[in-house]
Parts: structure tokens; sequence; C-alpha cells
């Protein structure tokens, strides 16, 4: 354990800094550009540059090389290169809007250096009863499980500082959880994933200076599906992640089908007079975790993000609870 303690310090710091530092010479470059989008949740007529994805994967492509160069492990390089490819995958969505199965489907394939570099178990463990051998049917689960993850976090990406405030308590949630499970070295090499999305967060939160984009989302919740696929935690994590989970069923339920986003014409909310956020009275608006907490009434969006906050916390006690079964199991 002793031996983990260099590379985990350097790894974080690199991963914090390297976000910190780049991210507004990547806002003052995307201004430049005039890469922004407006704030719909703002009464001023505020246009916000995007995509954040470009500091956030150097971020993690730093901290992991590092790792790397300390325990030469397939299991980083799975992570990190199925990271680059959620990405690029984002980044061209930030750039044309594609269909809606696009990410669903370019997603799988990311999943695919996980598989060819052997970085996985076929065993998936469960709190209380144990592990369950499916060496077949897992390969399914590690086909499925970034495309969701990916796409859960991209989903809740809707109000300032959500998704990567979000990210920020669902991985370190999972670090924990491994941690718990004496899992050492993979605790380490998911640390840099809530360190960077901390550092994110600092220009994200409300107002946010930038959008992570696509790019930044789906590398958010990319990086956090391998985790726990390479790590073996597959329900702790999926513990972590339930209130955006539960925000995807939503969405897809009421739907019915898996569209784009940018591409729904009834929004679930909109703006009272005070310009706060309140649940839409049209039915054929999606169903979604923020128009449940506004079904109460009009909320403005820093107490909605705080909601959401207190969930994700609640939901990462849950994952932290859920490894020490697992811990007790074992």
């Amino acid at each position: 354990m002793s031996e983990l303690i260099i590379p985990a310090i350097i790894s974080c710091f690199v991963a914090f800094f390297t976000v910190y530092v780049t991210t507004p010479y990547l806002i003052k470059y995307l201004q430049k550009r005039n890469f922004a989008v407006k704030d719909v949740n703002k009464k001023e007529e505020i246009m916000v540059p995007r995509p954040g994805g470009p500091s956030i994967i150097l971020g993690i492509i730093s901290s992991e090389i590092i790792l790397y160069s300390f325990f030469q492990s397939n299991d980083i390089l799975a992570i990190m290169i199925t990271s680059v490819l959620a990405f690029l995958i984002g980044y061209v969505d930030d750039r044309k809007v594609m269909s809606g199965w696009f990410k669903p489907i370019a997603l799988a394939i990311t999943a695919s250096p996980i598989i060819i570099l052997g970085a996985y178990d076929s065993n998936l463990a469960f709190p209380l009863f144990g592990e369950v051998q499916i060496p077949v049917l897992y390969l399914g689960v590690i086909v499925l499980m970034i495309p969701i993850t990916g796409n859960t976090i991209n989903s809740i990406d809707v109000l300032n500082g959500v998704a990567s405030g979000f990210m920020t308590i669902a991985g370190f949630s999972l670090s924990i959880g491994l941690f718990i499970l004496q899992n050492y070295e993979m605790m380490i090499i998911s640390l840099p994933l809530g360190f960077v999305s901390l550092a994110f967060y600092k220009y994200h939160k409300i107002p946010s200076k930038i959008f992570p984009g696509d790019s930044g989302a789906l590398t958010l919740g990319s990086m956090y599906g391998a985790i726990a696929i390479v790590g073996q935690v597959e329900i702790v994590a999926a513990v972590a992640l339930l209130p955006a989970v539960i925000n995807s069923f939503l969405f897809l339920s009421s739907v019915k089908k898996v569209v784009e986003h940018r591409q729904i014409k009834e929004k679930p909310v909109d703006h009272d007079e005070e310009f706060r956020l309140r649940a839409t009275n049209e039915k054929t608006a999606p169903v979604t975790l923020v128009r449940l907490i506004l079904a109460g009434g009009p909320m403005t969006e820093k107490q909605v993000c705080c909601t959401i906050f207190k969930l994700a916390i609640f939901s990462g006690g849950l994952a932290v609870i859920t490894a020490l079964l697992m811990e007790v199991r074992t």
C-alpha cells in the first residue's frame, strides 16, 4: 500500500492542475473562435464557450500516463483509450448534431479496448450473494456499460455545474468503494476522474464560464464506466450513478425512442416571471429528473442543482454501503 502513495499523489496533482490551468486558455480560445452557446437558464443574453472536453481529456491522459509509467498495466491503457475514443465521439457531436443512435452505437465500439486488452473479469460481483460467472454474457455487459454511463452523464448535463459536480461525487464514491474492497491499485487509477471533475467544476459551476459539451460529458461518463468494469465494481458504480440513471430512464420511457436531446421540441421545463425554473404543462414533453424536482413548484437553478447534488451524495453513500456489504461477503 505504501508504494502506491507517491503515484497517487502525483497523478491526482497532475489531473487537477492540468484541467485547472488549461481551462481558462481553452475558454479564451473558444471565445475567439465564437464557439459558444446561449445559457438558456439565464434571463440575460449570456453566451457560454463550449466544449470543455479538450481540457478534461488532457487531464485524464496526462494523469493516466503517469500512472502507466509506474504500473505498466493494461487496465490503465484500456481505460485511457476508451476515454479518448469517447472524447472523439463527443467532439464530433459537439460540432454537428448527429442522430439519436449515433452516440450509443459509437460508444459501444469504444468498449473494444477493454475486451481486446483483456482488462476485465467475467465474474459479476453482487453484495451479500457473491459472484456470478457469466463469461459470454459479460461481453454484452461491457459493450452496454460504456454507452449507458456515457449517455447517462450527458443526459444530466442540463444545468450549470451538474455534470461535473455529479461526477465529482460519483467518482470519489467509486474510489472509496474500491478502497473498501481492497482493490488499491484500481482505486489509485480511479482517483484522477474525481480530481479532473472537481477542477472542471470550478469553471462549470453557476454561473458557468464554460460548458463541457458532449465531448466532456461522454468522456467523464465513459471513463467512469470503464473503471467500473476493469475494477469489478459494476454494482457499486450503478448505485452511485442512480439519480442520473433514473433521469435517463424517465426520459427514454416518456419519449419512447432514442433521440438527441437537442432535437426535442417540447421542453420539460420553462421559466416563470422571475425566470425561475418550473415544470412545463406540456403533456408531450419528456419526463426528467429536473421536471420531477420542480413538480412541487418553481425553483432557482441553484436550488435545483443543490437538490441533484444531495441526491448524488445520498446515492454515493449507498454505493459505499454496497461496497461494505460486498466486502463482508468476501
